[in-house]
């Protein structure tokens, strides 16, 4: 049965922020400097557990703000705010154009066709000059989950969810794509890093329940699936991964990509 949003805020906090964002967050750390940024914008923010690292290391001179991705998630931020007496300004607002020195932004579970847009209104908050970074997976990442995923479903002789698949796969952006976008939506002085990271699963059932992939991504990836269908792919996708692993773990890697650029 799918999680409430409630339910889904709560996992995000207890298991995506380390599982899931700090691979991601750690590219930030290495590659953008914010020390002259009078206030930030960092957006798609979560429950908060990099905005609060963001706020200890800038916060001094630096107003933060954070934007939350719903309600949910936004009380439970700013629960977290008040106990450790922080002054990040978390909300859902929509901020207005050209308002902050830097912005940041965590698209990594954006679906790639909103990719554009969302990257457009991190752009759009941004001053001129002011620096702005995303971060997301870039083409590479999930091959060997989405080739399990593939076998299932042509083994179950659904084609045409089949053909879904393989289209989600064609759309996980490349660096020239991503770049691109970039580019178009006003920036310059574009850079891209990039890190391979390695998650890693004791069995098929272990993958399948983990929250980061029965939560966030296969409800993504297998989106055109009823509740049952997608119930009982899942169940599949865990026995093909234990019969042809046997007793090796499963592991699947994810090309965490890291753009940074200036607002013309």
């Amino acid at each position: 049965m799918a999680k409430t949003q409630k339910e889904l805020a709560f996992l995000r906090d207890l298991y995506i922020e380390d599982a899931w964002t700090h691979r991601f967050t750690e590219l930030v750390d290495k590659h953008v400097k914010l020390d002259d940024a009078e206030n930030l914008l960092y957006l798609n923010a979560g429950t908060g557990g990099y905005v609060f690292a963001l706020a200890e290391k800038y916060g001094e001179k630096t107003d933060i703000f954070a934007a939350c991705e719903n309600e949910d998630i936004l009380s439970i931020a700013r629960d977290k705010a008040a106990a450790v007496s922080s002054n990040v300004d978390f909300s859902t607002i929509r901020f207005e154009d050209d308002a902050f020195d830097a912005v940041l932004a965590d698209a990594t579970f954006v679906r790639p066709a909103e990719l554009a847009d969302f990257i457009d209104d991190a752009v759009r908050v941004a001053r001129h000059g002011a620096d702005v970074a995303f971060f997301l997976p870039g083409a590479g990442s999930y091959g060997e989950v989405f080739s399990v995923i593939w076998e299932v479903l042509f083994n179950e002789e659904m084609s045409d969810d089949n053909a879904a698949v393989e289209r989600l796969i064609a759309a996980i952006p490349t660096i020239s794509r991503v770049e691109k976008i970039a580019e178009v939506a006003g920036l310059v002085n574009i850079k891209t890093e990039t890190a391979i990271e390695i998650f890693e699963y004791d069995n098929g059932v272990e993958f399948v329940t983990s929250p980061l992939v029965e939560d966030f991504l296969m409800p993504i990836w297998l989106e055109t699936l009823s509740e049952d269908e997608l119930a009982r792919i899942t169940t599949k996708i865990a026995q093909l991964i234990d019969a042809e692993e046997g007793d090796l773990t499963f592991r699947f890697t994810v090309k965490a990509t890291l753009v940074t650029g200036e607002k013309a």
